[in-house]
């Protein structure tokens, strides 16, 4: 496979996934009695845990990353998980989108790109 065919796969899965994700955390908010807290604190802490398996069985540390980041994939984490219980799913793409690109944009623009 080219590797521009394999990008553009990959960027597809990636995308179907980030979908996947939103339609699971709907549900889960609206068909269960979890709380937004909970639920985001339970999301968080499994995510760490697979990525810590991952990157031991890459032969990798696990120790990397710092406390700024994992503080703002959690607000992140909260903010959305709260969201979902009073937001429309396409006021919410759209909301989650915008917030990404600025994000993105921001971080290129301060680091002169």
């Amino acid at each position: 496979m080219t590797n521009r065919r394999r990008t553009v796969a990959l960027v597809g899965v990636a995308m179907v996934a980030f979908a996947a994700n939103s339609l699971f955390t709907r549900a889960a908010l609206r068909d269960t009695a979890i709380d937004a807290a909970a639920f985001a604190a339970i999301r968080v802490a499994s995510g760490a845990l697979v990525l810590a398996v991952i990157a031991r069985a890459g032969g990798r540390s696990a120790t990397a990353g710092s406390w700024p980041s994992a503080v703002a994939l959690f607000a992140y984490a909260i903010f959305f998980s709260l969201a979902y219980r009073g937001l429309t799913a396409g006021t919410g793409a759209l909301v989650l989108f915008a917030c990404v690109q600025a994000t993105m944009i921001g971080w290129g623009l301060a680091h002169g790109e």
